[in-house]
């Protein structure tokens, strides 16, 4: 429920008291109405500024809000919030993920230092994850590479007007348009990745779609987290001595809301090694 601020209360107060019409007793019906004619049209002017006011002064609602988003790690929550309005493909491609469930069950894999890439490339500092976590992760061979939704069009920060800040959430691809569920969290700000940037040749940047709201601390914590096994394996490329010994896992990812967040059989926020 909306209410009137209290300065805009005060006023309409101060003003019926100033300008009271005055007393009626022994003046006739006649003269009443045409003394209480504009005080009739001052009242209801009154009313539909207070109604105005009203809705102006109305609380954004939930529907209004962008969506949000908690992934459940082992280390703890990271909440996203996302931007429909700018990022309209990338948002409902990751929304369905979420939706689906797929990524449920996933990890971060990847850790991206000034320590470990190459002198040859142009530096970012970065934490990868999504479904493919845990198949990459392990010395045995490709695995099995879980379904996927089929790619989305690119979305470059040229269009978007979003930047590769600390925290911006962003599409992991090869080529412009082959995006589908991997993502990664800027840890500083990367202009490199931005549309025009030189991280990737094509200079078509990546799609940046959210942002983490909380949980900076838990992107920091993988961010720093030991790559030492990977250092040796010629056969992942540019994630050669990036992928953690130690993926940590993703336990859940839902969307959150303040009326989910009081169910009782809402997602937990957080999630033991165990789960």
């Amino acid at each position: 429920m909306g209410f009137l601020p209290v300065r805009v209360t005060s006023i309409i107060r101060n003003l019926v008291q100033k300008n009271r019409p005055p007393n009626m007793n022994g003046i006739s019906s006649i003269a009443r109405v045409a003394i209480r004619g504009p005080w009739l049209a001052l009242g209801t002017g009154l009313l539909v500024f207070s109604g105005i006011a009203t809705l102006w002064a109305k609380p954004k609602g939930e529907d209004d809000a962008p969506p949000r988003v908690i992934i459940a790690t082992t280390l703890g929550p990271i909440t996203l919030e996302l931007y429909p309005d700018r990022a309209p493909l990338t948002v409902a491609n990751f929304l369905r993920y979420v939706d689906s469930g797929s990524l449920d069950g996933g990890a971060f894999y990847r850790t991206v230092r000034l320590d470990n890439q190459k002198p040859n490339e142009v530096p970012i500092q970065v934490v990868q994850g999504g479904r493919f976590g845990a198949a990459l992760a392990k010395d045995d061979g490709d695995g099995d590479a879980p379904v996927e939704f089929p790619p989305i069009a690119h979305e470059p920060t040229s269009q978007t007007g979003l930047r590769h800040e600390p925290g911006a959430i962003s599409m992991a691809r090869a080529a412009p348009g082959t995006a589908t569920s991997e993502f990664f969290i800027s840890v500083v700000d990367s202009p490199a990745l931005d549309f025009g940037g030189k991280r990737n040749p094509d200079g078509q940047g990546f799609a940046v779609f959210g942002r983490v709201l909380d949980g900076m601390d838990v992107v920091r914590r993988i961010h720093g987290a030991a790559t030492d096994a990977s250092r040796n394996r010629d056969d992942l490329g540019v994630m050669q001595g990036q992928l953690l010994d130690a993926p940590v896992r993703i336990c859940s990812v839902s969307r959150w809301s303040a009326a989910s967040a009081k169910h009782p059989h809402a997602p937990k926020p957080h999630c033991e090694t165990g789960d």
